[in-house]
């Protein structure tokens, strides 16, 4: 399963046009995440010509320690995964970066306006979204570790007033044990 994952990043990189690798589109300055979880190890790159306001405010949680601890409290296997939730929000930087598998963005509600601290990981492709939620990264290692917590056994509840809003909460807990910011090798 991984390797399908793989081959269909590669492919979904291609067919955007995107046929660099991504040593050639790293420079010298540019960050990445390193999301260290109970589970393995991801690391993401920043778009951050993309959407600089959540870069910036995602770089400066990850530094203050924000994300330490946190677990992947939803798991919506073919979906995505998210953590965080809550803090000071940031405008949205919607832009022509697709969600790939590995795209990680920026989580919100309803209201274009409510992201800040909430991010997902894509699990699978996910085209419906593009062009409406800000896409800040894109995974370049850990897609096994992707993969294993895609497929945990979690919880499904429907909430709200309407019963519309699934949650899905792993049975065994997925933390971010310690995120941190390096520059590539």
């Amino acid at each position: 399963m991984r390797y399908l994952i793989a081959v269909i990043l590669i492919l979904s990189l291609f067919s955007c046009g995107q046929q660099e690798s991504v040593s050639e589109t790293q420079s010298s300055k540019e960050k990445l995440c390193v999301l260290e979880t109970n589970l393995g190890t991801m690391v993401f790159r920043f778009f951050e010509e993309d959407a600089p306001e959540t870069c910036k405010n995602f770089q400066e949680l990850v530094q203050a320690g924000y994300y330490n601890g946190k677990d992947f409290y939803r798991v919506v296997k073919g979906h995505v995964i998210q953590a965080g939730g809550g803090g000071e929000t940031v405008p949205p930087e919607f832009n022509d970066n697709p969600h790939l598998v590995g795209t990680v963005g920026l989580g919100r509600t309803e209201d274009i306006y409510s992201g800040s601290s909430e991010f997902y990981i894509c699990l699978a492709p996910r085209p419906h979204l593009d062009g409406k939620y800000t896409v800040f990264g894109q995974l370049i290692e850990g897609l096994d570790v992707l993969e294993k917590i895609g497929n945990v056994e979690v919880d499904e509840k429907w909430i709200g007033p309407d019963k519309k809003i699934a949650v899905h909460k792993p049975k065994i807990p997925v933390i971010i044990k310690k995120a941190s910011l390096k520059t590539p090798d």
